[in-house]
């Protein structure tokens, strides 16, 4: 699938090669900035450049002055600060809004006011999830209560409860008041929801049963609130049904709040509904890293969430224990290059104020790669996808051995320059069109889907789009696995260690000309298929693993690792194994070269979307763009394409290096149009091109960490 484009053929192609051409007449130039109008809400320009000072309570003394020249300095055009919960950071009238004992009177007036003079936008953050002690001795009652009566505690803070006044009454007089006390653009709400454990202890301590939940459960479900997370427990169930209802029904009401006041404050936190920016996270997660995080996050909301701008920030702190310690620079510039390549603006979350940062390795990284995109703000933003493969996430904060079977998945695709989007599970059903509209669709242990979403994979299945689902996808729907497989689950949890595939077929399995075993470990799922079309790669036991001399033994199951069901028009394919899973934390190319060899059977033309020579550690995003500019501004007629290049060479698996500067790429890309020009928009270069039968080719000398190629119309 990483087919190196052989020059040879491209020499008759370069005796027509295109110059690029001058700018049209009416166009801006790369760097103009561009100013949107007041009528069209500020957020949807989605060409955010924010930074988040997370204040701790100490640094509510910070010089705003200082503050304000380095937003400045850094091209940043948002600032996300301080305001309430947890504490107040301004001068509160309110009993039970906590004062943050370092508050100085001034400061977050002076900040939005200072900020508005120099066109920066302020959105202020509110933490509801925790409350002071002080606040507690009086009301008891609105804190999280464990299964055991254990109270959440982090020093002089406890957790609130969200079915409680606290959450229910008081965030909406905190928010109001500091409506109506000062001129914000927008609200951040961090850390939303229900909690169930000590996030920063990392200690869990269960379902709350503060009577508050109990009685409004009860009053939803008829039913007694669970003890334990159980997912075949039919009151769990309800729960889980029952979180969602009151999470949406609070985010409703303070939607409800803010816009009575002023329309054009925006609302931002991590979910979908009555918000108007979704926020999401980078972050380390533990080893083995995940270098495409920021890619996974945005195109994930993206493609889940249309009508929603995203704003995915780059955490800077290594871990909760660790605040005052920042990623490398490198990581930084990979999350940041990777939003925008994916459709979001920038956004950037430190500990404190710039100034005596504890950490401020990154501040070049800043300033690099937000100056890039103010000067370079028409080509970001805008953006539809080019992709004719769809992985379907399993959730918003995808997490365990499912999280690492999707990203494992992911993993594949990206080093092969395959292009995909992501879509949430819980999102299928309001996407039935779109989901229709891939050639491919990969579930990638999506084990259960509601109907909704479980007709919607069915519907595209039938309107010829061929479907892949690997390990336990589906297993809790064993009509669809036999109606969409042909399959019966015999032993779908089962320890594939020491265990073989045989990919005999080499018709199908074009990767294996030189191997006849292939070795496997985690879940590798026993099936039957015999109403399915076409089984491969049989099953072969461990054997004898030693010693040296005594080895072998392997014996066929019975059973084949992949299952190929006809339909209609398209075919779908099962393979009840930990595949994602495997090349995710070990990364042998065997366990990739499967899947990359059932798409090419599936679809044999599908790589030819683009087509590269590049390094597999060249992350490749293709989009189709419009100019994001206020006159363009709804608008569907495209003017051109994208290529992003990311350069994570630098990327060890631990640690994250310089990146490798890559020389001599070529490229071959699908393109329905004769492009007006082609250019480097990070070195500003013209680029030499040859169109032939629907392709544009091209070379690039270098790329250092981040290139974009525009194709103009």
């Amino acid at each position: 699938m990483r087919e190196i484009l052989r020059f040879s053929t491209f020499l008759v192609l370069l005796l027509t090669t295109l110059s690029c051409s001058p700018p049209q007449s009416g166009t801006k130039a790369v760097g103009e900035q561009i100013t949107w109008p007041d009528s069209i809400p500020w957020w949807k320009a989605n060409n955010l450049r924010t930074m988040q000072t997370n204040l701790p309570a100490y640094e509510a003394d910070l010089n705003v002055d200082s503050l304000i020249n380095d937003l400045k300095g850094f091209s940043v055009n948002t600032l996300i600060i301080n305001a309430g919960g947890i504490m107040a950071f301004y001068p509160t009238q309110l009993a039970d809004q906590y004062t943050n004992p370092f508050m100085k009177e001034n400061m977050l007036g002076d900040v939005i006011a200072k900020c508005h003079d120099n066109g920066i936008r302020v959105i202020v953050r509110f933490d509801f999830s925790r409350a002071h002690e002080s606040i507690f001795e009086r009301h008891p009652d609105w804190f999280y209560l464990s299964p055991k009566g254990v109270r959440i505690r982090n020093d002089d803070m406890y957790v609130i409860s969200i079915n409680a006044p606290y959450e229910q009454q008081v965030l909406f007089d905190i928010v109001g008041e500091v409506i109506d006390m000062y001129p914000i653009d927008g609200i951040f709400i961090n850390m939303p929801g229900y909690q169930t454990r000590n996030a920063y202890e990392g200690v869990y301590h269960g379902i709350d049963q503060n009577p508050y939940d109990k009685e409004r459960f009860m009053a939803y479900s008829g039913m007694k609130l669970p003890l334990v997370e159980d997912d075949k427990d039919p009151a769990f169930q309800k729960y889980q049904e029952f979180k969602k209802y009151t999470v949406d029904d609070l985010m409703k009401r303070l939607h409800n709040v803010v816009k009575a006041k002023n329309e054009q404050i925006a609302i931002c936190t991590y979910m979908g509904n009555y918000v108007d920016i979704i926020r999401h996270e980078s972050h380390p997660s533990g080893l083995p890293y995940w270098p495409y995080s920021a890619s996974d996050n945005v195109n994930n909301v993206e493609n889940s969430y249309p009508d929603h701008i995203v704003s995915n920030a780059s955490i800077q702190q290594i871990s909760f224990q660790s605040r005052y310690n920042a990623v490398e620079p490198e990581e930084s510039a990979i999350r940041l290059y990777q939003n925008i390549a994916n459709g979001s603006g920038l956004d950037m979350s430190i500990m404190g104020d710039f100034q005596g940062n504890e950490d401020e390795r990154s501040y070049e990284v800043f300033r690099e790669v937000y100056a890039h995109h103010k000067a370079n703000e028409k080509y970001y933003g805008r953006y539809t996808s080019s992709a004719e493969i769809a992985v379907v996430s399993p959730g918003y904060w995808p997490g365990g051995e499912r999280g690492q079977e999707y990203r494992g998945i992911q993993l594949m695709l990206k080093e092969a320059h395959l292009q995909f989007d992501l879509i949430e599970d819980a999102q299928l059903p309001k996407l039935g069109n779109k989901m229709k509209g891939y050639k491919v669709i990969i579930l990638p242990e999506i084990v259960s889907l509601d109907g909704g979403a479980l007709a919607v994979i069915k519907a595209a299945v039938a309107g010829g789009t061929h479907l892949i689902a690997t390990n336990k996808s589906l297993s809790g729907h064993p009509e669809a696995l036999l109606e969409l497989f042909g399959a019966k689950a015999v032993q779908p949890d089962h320890d594939g260690a020491g265990y073989y595939l045989a990919p005999e077929n080499k018709s199908i399995f074009k990767s294996f000309d030189l191997q006849s075993l292939i070795m496997f470990k985690f879940n590798l799922g026993f099936y039957n298929f015999d109403q399915a079309d076409e089984t491969y790669l049989p099953i072969y036991t461990p054997g004898r693993p030693g010693p040296p001399e005594k080895i072998g033994g392997h014996e066929p199951t019975g059973y084949k690792a992949v299952a190929v069901k006809h339909h209609p028009a398209s075919k779908a394919v099962l393979m009840p194994i930990n595949l994602g899973r495997l090349y995710y934390i070990h990364g042998y190319e065997e366990h990739k070269q499967i899947l990359l060899d059932m798409i090419n059977y599936l679809e044999p033309n599908i790589s030819d979307l683009l087509t590269t020579n590049a390094h597999p550690r060249v992350e490749a995003v293709l989009q189709k763009y419009v100019e994001n500019t206020p006159e363009n501004f709804g608008s569907q007629d495209e003017d051109g394409i994208i290529l992003h290049l990311v350069n994570i060479t630098g990327f060890s698996g631990n640690t994250f290096f310089e990146p490798l500067e890559v020389r001599d790429l070529e490229f071959r890309i699908r393109c329905d149009f004769q492009p007006g020009r082609i250019f480097t928009m990070a070195g500003r270069q013209p680029v030499e091109y040859s169109m032939n039968s629907g392709y544009i080719t091209f070379k690039l000398d270098k790329v250092g960490q981040y290139e974009a190629v525009v194709v103009e119309k």
